[in-house]
């Protein structure tokens, strides 16, 4: 086993948590009460040094930068790419939605309650960015406001000059120290992969897929599509690097993202792939995948525009051309709106079926899958910010392309 990549360890740990969940599903509480803690433990872990990583490396990856000019230019790039491709993914959702006829001859009742937060307004989404209390910033893990304070410690930094290099090592030191930590956690990684999956198995069995097995089939599709296709066309065209190269490269992370079925729980591990198999510096993973692992949601858009247009079908509500533009629009702006908020999928969905009209207790059809779902969006999210990180470096002559060079025994 010593001798096996990690991506090969952690999809044999996926393998046979799947193989077991299987054979758990007559008795899921086993699963729930005796593999699940494993699990458990592993995300905690993980979790553990999400906040001082994200924290330290974006203090010294803006100080590395050494000019705010070119960390705004970085930031607009950054920006500009997640809405574009955010807008791609809805699109692709809804053709293959219409082309699918998702929604049709579905049966199930539809009259289940289902409560949404409501969403902030934007003014209150861009005062929030700028923490009164730094510190209650760090402690609830909210990200936004973590990337907008190390910004502003790395820029004062910057500012005072040598008097600053004493602040700078010590974060450069945190920085490394998380890192060193993420490696021996990642050790572990197949088990956590296999404690994971395999009370979702056992507690989503057949009874539970086959009724929205054509929903399921749709939302997988859509990512899948968008994957190969946007990612591949964008790092191809503007990073020149092989779309084969880079999935090979990501794939680690991938594999993480889509057992956890979370963006930030995997930021450390996309972060250390990035820069290990990509060759995107540190002073770029430290900016845009932090910011990717807010506001970047192209696989959540995805699951918007196919859910809206299923459940506008079990309604029996006619959407329009204009109605379905309506939630290219909306599913774009949200992903920016709900960046930061606990539940923002829920909560963008419920936007998206506000802005055409279309009831919000839909979203209780699909909630008996939304794990299912979640775990797809949120390798094609992570997938994006690595794309977006790795064009951002290429374009700002800053990849390291000897990392392609090394022969595939090489990359862990």
């Amino acid at each position: 086993m010593k001798k096996l990549q990690l991506t090969t360890k952690i999809f044999i740990g996926l393998a046979l948590g799947i193989l077991l969940g299987i054979i758990l599903q007559p008795n899921p509480d086993i699963a729930v009460k005796f593999v699940k803690p494993f699990g458990t433990l592993f995300l905690n872990l993980i979790k553990l040094v999400i906040v001082p990583l994200v924290f330290s490396s974006l203090v010294v990856g803006t100080c590395g930068m050494d000019d705010v000019r070119k960390l705004g230019r970085i930031g607009g790039k950054t920006v500009a790419y997640y809405m574009l491709t955010t807008a791609f993914a809805v699109t692709i959702g809804l053709i293959l939605a219409n082309l699918s006829n998702v929604g049709g001859g579905f049966s199930i009742p539809v009259d289940a309650k289902v409560e949404v937060a409501e969403a902030p307004n934007v003014i209150e989404t861009l005062l929030n960015i700028i923490p009164s209390n730094p510190l209650k910033a760090l402690v609830d893990g909210n990200m936004l406001q973590i990337i907008a304070f190390a910004l502003i410690i790395g820029a004062g930094i910057i500012g005072i000059g040598e008097k600053g290099k004493v602040l700078f090592n010590f974060f450069d030191s945190m920085a490394d120290v998380m890192y060193k930590i993420i490696a021996v956690i990642m050790e572990f990684a197949p088990i956590g992969v296999f404690a994971l999956i395999t009370p979702v198995v056992a507690q989503n069995g057949p009874g539970v897929l086959l009724p929205l097995l054509k929903l399921i089939v749709v939302v997988y599709a859509g990512c899948a599509i968008h994957a190969l296709f946007t990612y591949s066309a964008t790092v191809s065209l503007f990073a020149k690097v092989s779309p084969v190269k880079f999935f090979k490269g990501i794939a680690p992370a991938m594999v993480f993202a889509f057992t956890t079925a979370s963006s930030s729980a995997t930021l450390p591990i996309n972060m250390k792939r990035c820069e290990e198999n990509l060759g995107v510096p540190k002073s770029v993973t430290s900016f845009v995948l932090p910011l990717g692992a807010t506001i970047n949601m192209d696989g959540t858009a995805i699951y918007q525009g196919v859910c809206a247009f299923f459940i506008a079908q079990v309604y029996g509500i006619d959407l329009p051309i204009s109605a379905q533009l309506t939630i290219i629009l909306t599913a774009t702006l949200a992903s920016i709106g709900t960046a930061g908020v606990p539940g923002a999928g829920m909560i963008m969905l419920g936007m998206v079926l506000q802005s055409v009209g279309l009831p919000i207790e839909g979203i209780a059809l699909i909630a008996g899958v939304d794990r299912i779902l979640d775990m797809m969006r949120t390798m094609i999210n992570i997938t994006g910010d690595a794309a977006c990180a790795t064009i951002i470096a290429a374009t700002e002559g800053e990849l390291d392309r000897s990392v392609y060079e090394k022969p595939a025994s090489s990359a862990k």
